[in-house]
């Protein structure tokens, strides 16, 4: 039921320049691409308009899954938030003119406030993501001080209670939170509006808040039988997004990356079609 939904996450390969990790998630067989706020800034910081940079994604053929907002906004105050939702406004119109109908932003390294006060400004970006027609994920972040656990971000989703906002699950990040496998089976599908994947190295996490240790799905601990098959049963119908940010893998050809992942993962679908 994947078939056609494989996306790439730029972070992957985050050294390459966007064309080029465009040309080789392409040319490696990912259905679509998940893009990242910082891919525009990169393109802008060389030169590039806006226009051109939409250009530069629609020409690589690829449909785009998801596009990342500026982080910070979830515990943002004052002018930083009004910025920070002014940079939400405008990834919304990029994301309707790629065709993308998706979202998505993450605790952010800005000091955690209360949750409610993240509650209330997710629900303000979900209220700009309503106004373009599109859906608002937040992730949380296994190695945040607040937002760390799946019970965590559900319970910041009911406060916000805004009916374009939801949840991006991530595989990485409910294994290091002691919910991985079938560990999300109370969540109701409604909840889940994206799912990232990677595979979790053997031993403890890095101590660090983005941790780049991520490995191709096969090569670590997380079971992906269960997990596949558990996003099967509630008949999750979105992009599987592959985000698995290591310098190893940054220091090999971006292609050869990319190939590797993506016939990873549709050996392990296989077996729970």
């Amino acid at each position: 039921m994947f078939r056609n939904r494989l996306a790439l996450h730029t972070w992957t390969l985050d050294t390459t320049p966007l064309a080029d990790a465009l040309l080789a998630a392409r040319n490696a067989g990912w259905d679509a691409v998940e893009l990242r706020r910082l891919d525009f800034t990169r393109c802008f910081d060389k030169g590039m308009t806006n226009t051109q940079v939409l250009d530069l994604v629609r020409r690589s053929g690829l449909k785009v899954a998801c596009i990342g907002t500026e982080y910070g906004l979830i515990f943002a105050q004052g002018t930083e938030k009004e910025r920070l939702l002014g940079v939400l406004d405008e990834t919304c119109a990029n994301a309707v003119a790629l065709g993308c109908d998706l979202i998505m932003t993450a605790p952010g390294q800005n000091p955690p406030t209360t949750l409610r006060e993240a509650a209330a400004n997710f629900r303000e970006g979900g209220e700009i993501a309503k106004a373009h027609g599109l859906r608002f994920a937040l992730e949380f972040n296994s190695a945040h001080n607040l937002i760390n656990r799946l019970e965590v971000g559900r319970e910041l989703v009911a406060l916000a209670n805004h009916p374009h906002c939801g949840l991006l699950f991530d595989a990485y990040h409910l294994e290091r939170s002691g919910g991985g496998g079938r560990g999300f089976e109370q969540v109701a599908p409604s909840e889940i509006f994206a799912f990232q994947f990677s595979d979790v190295p053997a031993g403890p996490p890095p101590a660090v808040r983005r941790p780049t240790d991520r490995l191709p799905p096969g090569k670590g601990k997380v079971r992906w039988r269960e997990v596949f098959q558990l996003l099967k049963e509630k008949g999750y119908a979105g992009y599987l997004s592959y985000e698995a940010p290591n310098p190893d893998y940054w220091s090999r050809p971006p292609e050869d990356v990319a190939r590797e992942a993506v016939e990873a993962t549709r050996k392990l679908l296989a077996q729970v079609e």
